[in-house]
């Protein structure tokens, strides 16, 4: 099975010769891999960002190709490293640390092997303890991406959704409202993205220009509310007007146009950036 394609994302940056180390030992497995990379810039042990990266990238490529996801704060200790195949077929070698959050939620894990690691590193570097994105996943990856072992060599299948999952609450929807949370910026443009479903706002919002009441809290502290529209695209919005938007994933997402919202309003990510969003009030005319 030659799937050929290798594609990675760290939180190592650019800065050092990390990433090239682990393209260079790519390379020595096999000199005709084609590697790629989704981002290097995750912001340093973010697990919850490794995890949305992934899910926002992995179905845009062909099927078999392999991915290599190294956001490794835990790395050295007894956390597992495992290969991952999902729903869709492509394969993730990574450590089981909750990377695998958002794929197995939105795509789905077919199965899981855990990365015997005595026999699948790097040779000379069983004594090496801090740098397993080169020693164990850019190895074992290239290996699977050339065809040289199947996912079944690398060590033991155990239950697909064994792995490790970080809390992901799902939106909640009522009468008039829904709340769910903020997934990820947008960066490096500022838009935060939802997790809220173009399909589950369909139930407030019948057409564009439409408005609605926006409250983003952190851990329960509000930090923003106002009343926003909903429309098309960033061209349709008025200059320095914050507004709604379904973007590329098919989530709702909040912008400013040729600005970026989470900076204007110190706005973040994650499980415990929530958003409220509420159908206007309609108002009674008076006589």
């Amino acid at each position: 099975m030659t799937k050929q394609f290798l594609v990675f994302q760290s939180d190592f940056s650019n800065r050092d010769g990390a990433v090239s180390a682990m393209h260079g030992v790519s390379l020595s497995v096999c000199p005709t891999l084609s590697i790629h990379e989704i981002t290097h810039n995750i912001t340093p042990f973010h697990i919850w960002e490794a995890s949305y990266r992934l899910v926002q990238t992995v179905p845009f490529w062909p099927e078999g190709t392999v991915f290599v996801s190294v956001v490794d704060p835990g790395v050295g200790s007894n956390r597992r490293s495992v290969v991952a195949q999902t729903a869709t077929n492509h394969y993730i070698v990574t450590p089981d640390n909750g990377t695998l959050t958002h794929v197995a939620q939105e795509i789905g894990l077919k199965k899981l092997f855990v990365i015997d690691e005595a026999n699948n590193r790097l040779p000379t570097s069983a004594q090496l303890h801090t740098f397993h994105g080169r020693d164990i996943f850019a190895y074992t990856g290239a290996r699977l991406a050339a065809g040289l072992i199947e996912p079944s060599d690398v060590g033991e299948e155990v239950a697909a959704y064994s792995t490790v999952h970080l809390a992901v609450a799902p939106p909640k929807v009522g009468e008039t409202t829904i709340d769910g949370c903020i997934d990820i910026i947008d960066t490096p443009f500022g838009n935060i993205w939802t997790n809220i479903e173009a399909p589950t706002f369909g139930h407030l919002a019948t057409h564009y220009n439409e408005h609605f009441s926006v409250t983003i809290a952190h851990e329960g502290n509000i930090v923003f509310k106002q009343s926003l529209p909903f429309i098309r695209s960033f061209a349709y919005s008025e200059s320095d007007e914050p507004f709604l938007y379904v973007n590329s994933l098919r989530r709702l997402a909040i912008g400013l146009n040729q600005h970026s919202f989470a900076d204007a309003y110190n706005v973040s990510f994650g499980p415990n950036w929530t958003v409220t969003i509420e159908k206007a009030k309609k108002v009674r005319a008076v006589l």
